[in-house]
C-alpha cells in the first residue's frame, strides 16, 4: 500500500538526542554492531551532561541513552535525573534489560525519571536468547525486568522491545511475538541485523536472506496486531512488507542528534539514508521510492539487490503513527 504521507517530516515527532554513553556491556551479543569499539571505554558523566546540554540548545526534547549497556553505569540515575531536570520530555533507556531484574534498580530508575523502557529480547526461550547474547541467564533476567517495570510502573511507562532478526532466531519470531504479547509490552520491534561488528565477522552464520525471514516477520506482525500491540520492523524495505507498510519503523523515526564517542552527527537521518543505506535502479519505479530508505548497505554488498523488486500498484494509506 503506497504511503502517501511521509510521517518523518510531518512535524509530529520531536528531535531526539541519542547518546552513546560508552561500550561497557555485560552481554557479548553475536550480532553486536559496536563489538569493535569495546576498547574505547565509557564517557565521563560530565561529557554526557554536556552533550545533553548541546542537544537541548539545538532543539532536542527527547533523549535516548544507549551503549554498550547504559544501565551498568553507576551514574545512570544521575544522568536520567539530570535529563528530566533539564526539561527532556521523554527519557529512553535502550538496554539489554538485565539490571532491571532487580526490583530496587527498577524503583530507583523510575524515581530518577525514566519515561520509556526499551529492552531487548531476541528469542522466545532462554536457549535462543542466551545463545545470541552469549550470556547465560540473560533471558531470565530480561524477562524479569519487563515484569518488574510493568508491575511497578503500572502502565505509566511504555515498554518498547527490540528484537534483532538473525539467521538463528528468525524461525522463532512468531513464538517471540506471542511471548511479548503475554508480557503486555506496548510496542515490539523486529530489527533486521546490521552487518557490522560481530555480525560482520560472523556474516554467514548470523545474517539471513531477508526473503527467508520475511514470512516469519509477517506472522509476528500479524500476531502482535491480533493482540492489539503495535509491531514495527526496522531495516526491511517496503517492497518486502506489502500489506504491512504501516509497520515500517523508518516512517516514525524522529530527527536524531547522534553522539558517539568522539564524534557527533546532528542530522543522523540524512547520513542514515544517504550513506548507511542503499537504494537501487529498480527502486525508482516503486510507489514507495520517495520514503523508502532501502536496506543497510552491507546487505546488498553481500547478497545483491535481486530481492528488492518495485511495487507498482495502488493500495491503502498509512493513517496512524505510534
Amino acid at each position: 500500500m503506497p504511503v502517501k504521507k511521509n510521517l518523518q517530516h510531518c512535524g509530529c515527532r520531536k528531535k531526539r538526542a541519542v547518546i552513546v554513553v560508552g561500550f561497557k556491556c555485560i552481554n557479548d551479543c553475536h550480532f553486536c554492531v559496536a563489538a569493535d569499539k569495546r576498547t574505547l571505554g565509557d564517557k565521563s558523566t560530565e561529557d554526557i551532561m554536556r552533550e545533553m546540554g548541546d542537544s537541548w540548545k539545538d532543539g532536542a526534547r527527547e533523549v535516548l541513552f544507549t551503549g554498550g549497556e547504559c544501565s551498568v553505569r553507576e551514574d545512570i540515575f544521575e544522568l536520567v535525573a539530570h535529563a528530566r531536570k533539564m526539561g527532556f520530555e521523554q527519557v529512553y533507556l535502550q538496554t539489554n534489560g538485565r539490571m532491571f531484574s532487580s526490583m530496587a534498580f527498577c524503583e530507583k530508575i523510575l524515581l530518577a525519571g525514566m519515561t520509556i523502557f526499551n529492552p531487548a529480547l531476541h528469542g522466545p526461550t532462554a536457549e535462543i536468547h542466551d545463545r545470541l547474547t552469549r550470556a547465560p541467564g540473560s533471558f531470565r533476567q530480561t524477562v524479569l525486568g519487563i515484569h518488574n517495570i510493568r508491575k511497578i510502573a503500572r502502565g505509566r511507562v511504555p515498554i518498547l522491545t527490540n528484537s534483532v532478526v538473525t539467521k538463528i532466531n528468525y524461525p522463532h519470531l512468531p513464538a517471540l511475538a506471542e511471548l511479548l504479547a503475554s508480557l503486555r509490552v506496548s510496542v515490539m520491534q523486529f530489527a533486521f541485523v546490521h552487518a557490522m561488528g560481530h555480525a560482520s565477522s560472523s556474516f554467514d552464520e548470523i545474517v539471513p536472506r531477508k526473503t527467508d525471514a520475511i514470512p516469519y516477520i509477517r506472522e509476528g506482525i500479524r500476531i502482535g496486531k491480533q493482540k492489539g500491540i503495535r509491531v514495527m520492523v526496522e531495516a526491511v524495505p517496503f517492497c518486502l512488507l506489502q500489506g504491512y507498510e504501516d509497520s515500517v519503523s523508518e516512517l516514525y523515526i524522529p530527527p536524531v542528534d547522534l553522539w558517539d564517542k568522539g564524534w557527533r552527527i546532528e542530522q543522523f537521518e540524512i547520513v542514515r539514508k544517504n550513506e548507511a543505506k542503499m537504494k537501487f535502479p529498480q527502486c525508482r519505479r516503486c510507489i514507495h521510492d520517495h520514503i523508502c530508505e532501502g536496506p543497510w548497505r552491507e546487505y546488498p554488498e553481500h547478497f545483491g539487490s535481486d530481492e528488492f523488486q518495485p511495487v507498482e500498484r495502488e493500495s491503502l494509506v498509512v493513517k496512524n503513527s505510534p
